[in-house]
């Protein structure tokens, strides 16, 4: 049975941050909580976001960590209840719109944040009194500003996904001129980020056809503008085109992902330093080559058809001219050439194996992997 669902309501144009009074009344928030970073507020971008507001209250928590943990949550919550807020509007990369949506929870729902992971079976218990939550996104990367799932460290030291509809924002405000002065690393790192949430979920064996188009058209405008982007960053035309890839590719993986993140969640909590967008980079290639023999990829011609989709051609049935179309792109935009490259070793491995097994997007993937094949893929990526 297809489930085709998307609720959202989408702002997407240079300016469009000035419709954050209009949002908040429209979402019925009189003092919302601005979660964000100290990066967004020193490159002068919480600003931008406040100048908007004009007049309305609201609260700042700038307390975010690049990989958003159960503390942050916690403390974010008490600036939140302390000022008597009752909305979020998260002003960031996927890291700050995450903690609000780890916020929208915790500020409405009982016990401890882990009680609510997707994996320990929480999704039906996150309900619609969560906090409503206005995202305005900085980068173009995680797409979590359309998303229903958030990724969160939760004090036992698992990167643990939460999923729920109601965990939606209610209005994603994309404004690219947000993202004008993102550094070349992190446009690149992000980009790759949406780029793989377009690939993956395109490879997801659900049946979605809408969510299929939409992420092999993000694929096309990500591939086709990231180096511009990163080689230029006033290049509005690039970073519009990111954006929408990126928005894209997380309005697509409602079919699911699959062992590009499931890798990458696993090492991300392993190691919280290493970052997300830049992993999935490294780990697709691999995955690209694994899926290659699953019945789906080969029946609906899926590594043909993003091969057309970035402009290469064809595609072999073992991946690799895609594969390698991915390393080299890696290469053109300066993302790390590998695992080491990154400081990862091999003494790492069955620990990031045993997340990858336990991880929401293990069993979405068209393959099934086994721990020799998630050992097989680490070795590869390294």
């Amino acid at each position: 049975m297809a489930f085709i669902y998307y609720v959202t309501q989408i702002h997407l144009d240079f300016g469009t941050v000035s419709l954050l009074p209009a949002e908040c009344a429209r979402t019925g928030m009189k003092k919302p909580l601005v979660v964000t970073d100290a990066g967004v507020r020193a490159a002068g971008v919480l600003a931008m976001a406040e100048s908007a507001l004009g007049d309305v209250p609201h609260a700042v928590f700038d307390g975010t960590p690049s990989n958003p943990t159960e503390a942050a949550v916690r403390a974010a919550t008490a600036v939140y209840v302390a000022e008597g807020c009752d909305g979020l509007i998260a002003v960031g990369g996927g890291s700050s719109i995450d903690l609000a949506k780890g916020v929208a929870i915790a500020a409405t729902h009982p016990g401890p944040l882990k009680t609510y992971a997707t994996i320990e079976g929480g999704s039906p218990k996150i309900t619609e009194a969560v906090a409503p939550l206005i995202a305005v996104p900085t980068t173009a990367g995680t797409g979590s500003e359309v998303a229903r799932g958030a990724i969160l460290i939760v004090d036992d030291g698992r990167k643990l996904g939460f999923h729920a509809w109601h965990l939606v924002p209610r209005t994603a405000i994309l404004d690219p001129a947000l993202t004008l002065g993102l550094p070349p690393m992190m446009t690149a790192a992000t980009g790759m980020d949406a780029i793989a949430h377009c690939m993956e979920t395109f490879m997801a064996p659900a049946v979605n056809p809408p969510a299929d188009g939409i992420g092999l058209d993000g694929l096309a405008r990500g591939w086709a503008h990231i180096e511009r982007a990163t080689r230029d960053g006033s290049d509005r035309e690039a970073r519009w085109n990111m954006m929408s890839a990126s928005m894209q590719g997380a309005m697509a993986f409602q079919k699911g992902l699959g062992c590009v993140h499931s890798l990458s969640h696993s090492l991300g909590g392993v190691n919280p330093r290493l970052h997300h967008g830049t992993l999935n980079a490294i780990f697709l290639p691999a995955v690209v080559k694994f899926n290659a023999s699953a019945e789906s990829i080969r029946n609906e011609q899926r590594l043909q058809r993003m091969a057309h989709a970035i402009g290469i051609g064809s595609c072999d049935a073992k991946g690799t001219e895609l594969s390698e179309a991915l390393r080299d792109l890696n290469a053109r935009v300066q993302l790390p050439s590998g695992l080491a490259a990154m400081g990862v070793t091999p003494d790492l491995f069955e620990r990031v194996i045993d997340g990858a097994m336990a991880d929401h997007c293990h069993k979405t993937n068209p393959r099934i992997a086994t721990r020799d094949e998630y050992r097989e893929m680490l070795e590869a990526s390294m």
